[in-house]
């Protein structure tokens, strides 16, 4: 188990769920699948450190600052005589490798990592170095989509390409990695200090059109469902969800886009379409939510 686990923006929820309910632009569109990938690609690499036999410490996704510096972390691992500490990139397609960009043979280019690599090392040897340790650190970026090609590499760069990252892994394996009380120190510290950063993801306006109402399959995302007994069919990919489930889902999308609003029967009622009635609704929210007021004027949170 990681000693800090990585989760899924808010934002990142957000954008999906208005994906389902809202016309997003083409640019919206090919941002939100970059969001996504970036995201996927950083989830895959915890898969893989996860399986890691020498049972480093984990920290994911820190957030963290130094002399008024703000820097973020995919992911670090403490082993008992170095930090590593990875910037994961889901990139695809070829490139051609440049100081300062990636470039492809259409022109479309990416800013280099390695950049961002060398800043991330300076600040977390400077603010370790604050905290009075004297932990040797290593940076690599890891390219964990196997359709990326990059030409041109130095060899020497802490790049860790798709079909090297098995051998990279054992390599890490064969480390010792004594745990003791001061490397759980070191960690501890590490993720107390994480911050809770603002979004940097752009959310599409959704003042601008009506949401799209009803009930949207958890599977398949389709709106072509009814209720079935105490239950909820997707008659497009056949999934069965239970009216609780539903309900309980249906109230956490309520509260990522409108967190400023009341969840009352109504509201759930009309979100979901009116597909479960108003009595079955306020019986799941009262069961599973606390409930305030009486009546037209009761709320669960």
């Amino acid at each position: 188990m990681p000693f800090k686990a990585r989760i899924e923006p808010d934002d990142l929820k957000r954008f999906k769920i208005l994906k389902e309910r809202m016309e997003l632009t083409a640019d919206e569109k090919r941002y939100l699948l970059s969001l996504i990938k970036g995201f996927e690609g950083e989830v895959q690499f915890d898969l893989l450190i996860e399986k890691l036999q020498s049972k480093p410490l984990i920290l994911n996704d820190l957030f963290l600052e130094v002399g008024n510096t703000k820097f973020q972390i995919d992911s670090s691992l403490i082993f008992q005589e170095t930090l590593h500490f990875f910037e994961v990139k889901n990139y695809e397609g070829d490139y051609i490798y440049d100081p300062e960009n990636f470039r492809s043979v259409s022109g479309k280019t990416i800013q280099n990592p390695l950049d961002q690599l060398k800043r991330s090392k300076v600040l977390l040897r400077q603010l370790l170095k604050n905290l009075g340790y004297n932990l040797p650190i290593e940076g690599h970026v890891v390219f964990i989509n196997p359709e990326f090609l990059l030409y041109n590499v130095p060899p020497e760069l802490p790049f860790i390409f798709s079909p090297q990252i098995n051998r990279f892994m054992k390599k890490l394996d064969s480390k010792s990695s004594k745990i003791n009380q001061w490397h759980i120190k070191i960690a501890s510290q590490l993720a107390a200090m994480h911050l809770d950063k603002l979004s940097l993801i752009k959310l599409p306006s959704y003042q601008r059109a009506p949401l799209k109402l009803g009930p949207i399959c958890k599977v398949c995302n389709s709106f072509f469902v009814s209720p079935k007994g105490h239950s909820l069919l997707c008659h497009d990919c056949g999934c069965s969800e239970t009216a609780e489930s539903a309900v309980l889902r249906y109230v956490e999308e309520l509260k990522l886009l409108f967190p400023l609003r009341k969840i009352t029967t109504n509201e759930v009622f009309y979100w979901c379409g009116g597909v479960i009635s108003r009595k079955r609704i306020c019986k799941i929210l009262g069961k599973y939510l606390q409930v305030h007021g009486v009546h037209q004027w009761a709320f669960f949170d």
